[in-house]
């Protein structure tokens, strides 16, 4: 079947579905996604949902928010919960939708992109770089800041 990547603003009634996908693979509550999925589908934010289906079935997907809970206020929009289901890793979906929400930014006049992660050597593939450590909220150990320019 095929894969169709989209914004949330292409088929905002997948939103509540969405959310609850997300939560599904973070554990972070669906009324902060939904939230967050609001202020894009009002166009309060540039800060975006991105979606991979496969028929009507969710496969892929990843937010853009202003801090993903840490410390380093200054680091904004992150790149946030990027998540491809098990059955369909190795099909490019995580670059392309990265590579989505990068453009989508950049064409809002956002940029630099900000990501934080304990991954090494994924998201280089997708031409981020390492920017420095951070201290997320409530974790023992420091992960690694990546930046899109």
């Amino acid at each position: 079947m095929d894969l169709i990547d989209m914004t949330l603003r292409d088929r905002p009634a997948l939103r509540d579905r969405a959310a609850a996908w997300f939560h599904e693979k973070w554990g972070v509550p669906t009324e902060a996604y939904l939230d967050c999925m609001n202020a894009y589908l009002n166009r309060e934010t540039e800060c975006g949902w991105y979606l991979c289906l496969c028929g009507e079935r969710i496969v892929g997907g990843l937010g853009v928010i202003e801090n993903d809970f840490h410390d380093r206020k200054d680091l904004t929009p992150n790149v946030c919960a990027v998540y491809t289901e098990a059955d369909c890793r190795c099909r490019g979906i995580a670059g392309r939708l990265l590579h989505m929400a990068v453009e989508d930014l950049r064409a809002n006049g956002v940029s630099p992109v900000y990501l934080l992660t304990d991954h090494t050597g994924f998201y280089e593939r997708y031409g981020w770089e390492f920017l420095c450590m951070v201290q997320g909220e409530g974790e023992p150990e420091p992960s690694r800041m990546y930046i899109h320019r």
